[in-house]
């Protein structure tokens, strides 16, 4: 019998109650006991002086379909805490279909290299159904526990065709929704979550087939969507959407088909709930209105939610936030050098020019170019500087500035700004509220662009601070059930306590290292991907240790012998639902 005993920490169990001062004994993956002082000579011992334990954390948005294939521990999320993580978002998943159908939907949305992701899918696909991928999943050595939604867009695409499935003027026959809600019946069958969609039509297709098209799930209408969410609603799964915010009366289409009234509400999730300078206040009409669509319309919708500032990098225009314009899709739709050449011609630029000013249209990027700063160029004069700073030195307009050096150093110009949460009070205002879902860091998407598989130390961290400020926004303890037990049960799978009886997925941390350092961010080699380099957290000395179902996968900031390798770390996890 394998035995591994937790001493001397201050033990959180993911019901939201305060820390109780026991210690914990794991047996064979099971926690066996929680009491004080528990005798156990032949377990391994870690020292938990100082430090919480919790439960493992739970991602509930990430895009790690292709990375799992690559590099199965995950371990950029595990070594923060996270053992469990649900892919499938945004109507993007590789539960079925063609390697190119679904490399074209997936690569350039999810920023992850195509030329990498086509033949990874066409070397590793030994499946050709949604049960199929599970089972598929269940093979791997999986660092943390992986559950997952049903991609709309593959399923669309897989039983309309591609090319129809992304035809504004084609709608699917009686016999194609059928066949769509049939697929969705079984994958819940075989434990699938539920079903994610995506309304957002800057998210864009790779590949030179249908390049720069929305995705197939945005070319839905809700009829379509109204007789998936039917299956769900009966089913009590899940339905999780992308938004257009820009679109007047997307978000109350999404209420509607949450509502409660004379029917069963359907639990939705939605990204996201984010303080934007682009919107001020938006937030929390957002907010506002989730809560009054739940009194009012009886609707269960949630809003996923990241607890620190959303900063984003770029290579050159290569981030999904410039597909809100049709200027920036215009200029992503080409390779790199023929891209140059469009951004100095004088017609190409008044497009881009009035479309960037446009204050009256819905956009995510708040497009402040005193606010995006250079971080690597060609030019080191230029480095560390913003692109305001550089057109008043060079006594020319903002927007020419940024095409002018777009155009002359294309993707080796890296700049970064923050897009949203830059107000501690707002962050607050935002986990405390009740329909806030807290996660939503795109782990495995965006590689050059964004990191934030540390969001559950930054929640965290800011509790705790708030608490020492006399500041309160909620205990220690309702934290780590927003991030474990809450998002266990609105999703429906066996995770997120530590209770006896229950899988041991569990995590150390030191709470006195919960200081600046989790705000490193680092470039690091990504696994398996020759000369590409990944935005990574690195917070050394917070996390102490992690264990997924009762082994011990991280400790003292290294990964534990096997982890990633062998099998008898992470599981699929299927909903109990």
């Amino acid at each position: 019998m394998e035995q591994t005993l937790i001493r001397n920490g201050l033990v959180f169990d993911g019901s939201g109650a305060d820390g109780r001062r026991v210690d914990v004994l794991i047996e064979d993956g099971v926690v066996s006991r929680l009491e004080a002082d528990i005798d156990a000579p032949a377990a391994q011992v870690i020292d938990a002086e100082g430090c919480w334990v919790t439960p493992g954390f739970i991602d509930l948005h990430t895009h790690y379909d292709a990375e799992i294939e690559i590099d199965p521990s995950l371990s950029e999320s595990v070594r923060h805490g996270i053992t469990t993580v649900l892919v499938g978002s945004c109507g993007l998943s590789f539960a079925v279909g063609e390697p190119e159908d679904l490399a074209d939907m997936f690569c350039r949305v999810e920023g992850v290299p195509r030329g990498e992701v086509l033949p990874l899918l066409r070397r590793v696909q030994d499946w050709d159904s949604p049960e199929g991928y599970l089972d598929h999943l269940d093979r791997q050595p999986l660092g943390p526990n992986v559950m997952s939604f049903l991609g709309h867009s593959a399923i669309r695409a897989h039983v309309m065709g591609l090319g129809r499935a992304l035809d504004d003027s084609v709608e699917p026959t009686r016999g194609e929704l059928d066949r769509m809600a049939a697929m969705l019946e079984r994958a819940l069958d075989a434990g699938y979550l539920g079903l994610s969609i995506n309304t957002l039509p800057w998210d864009k297709m790779d590949g030179d087939r249908f390049r720069s098209r929305p995705t197939p799930s945005v070319f839905a209408r809700w009829k379509e969507y109204r007789h998936l969410a039917a299956v769900l609603r009966r089913r009590g799964a899940v339905f999780q959407g992308v938004p257009d915010f820009s679109g007047r009366w997307n978000l109350v289409l999404f209420a509607a088909i949450a509502s409660g009234i004379r029917r069963r509400p359907l639990r939705t999730t939605l990204i996201s709930l984010l303080d934007a300078p682009s919107a001020p206040g938006a937030y929390r009409a957002l907010g506002g209105g989730a809560s009054f669509a739940r009194r009012v319309f009886k609707a269960d919708v949630r809003l996923q939610s990241l607890p620190q500032p959303f900063r984003l990098w770029t290579d050159g225009l290569e981030n999904p936030v410039m597909e809100e314009l049709g200027a920036g899709t215009e200029a992503l739709h080409l390779a790199t050098a023929a891209r140059s050449d469009l951004l100095r011609d004088p017609e190409y630029r008044s497009r881009f020019r009035k479309q960037w000013m446009n204050r009256f249209k819905g956009r995510a990027y708040h497009r402040d170019l005193a606010e995006a700063r250079v971080v690597s160029c060609p030019d080191p004069g230029l480095v560390g500087r913003t692109f305001a700073d550089i057109a008043s030195e060079r006594g020319a307009d903002r927007v020419d500035t940024f095409l002018d050096l777009q155009a002359e150093f294309g993707n080796d110009l890296r700049w970064t700004t923050t897009v949203g949460n830059m107000n501690e009070d707002s962050v607050a205002w935002i986990v405390a509220h009740p329909q806030a879902q807290i996660g939503f860091s795109d782990a495995g998407a965006h590689l050059r662009n964004m990191a934030f598989y540390n969001f559950p130390l930054h929640l965290l961290r800011l509790v705790r601070r708030r608490e020492q400020a006399g500041r309160p926004i909620m205990s220690i303890g309702r934290a780590v059930h927003r991030l474990t037990a809450e998002l266990a049960d609105y999703l429906g799978v066996d995770a997120g306590r530590l209770a006896v009886g229950k899988r041991a997925d569990l995590v150390v941390v030191d709470p006195s290292a919960l200081d600046d350092r989790i705000d490193d961010v680092v470039e690091a080699p990504m696994p398996g991907i020759d000369g590409l380099r990944r935005l990574v957290n690195r917070n050394d000395g917070v996390v102490r240790a992690v264990l997924v179902n009762g082994r011990t996968a991280w400790s003292g900031d290294v990964p534990a012998p096997g982890f990633g390798i062998d099998g008898g770390f992470g599981t699929v996890l299927r909903s109990t639902r």
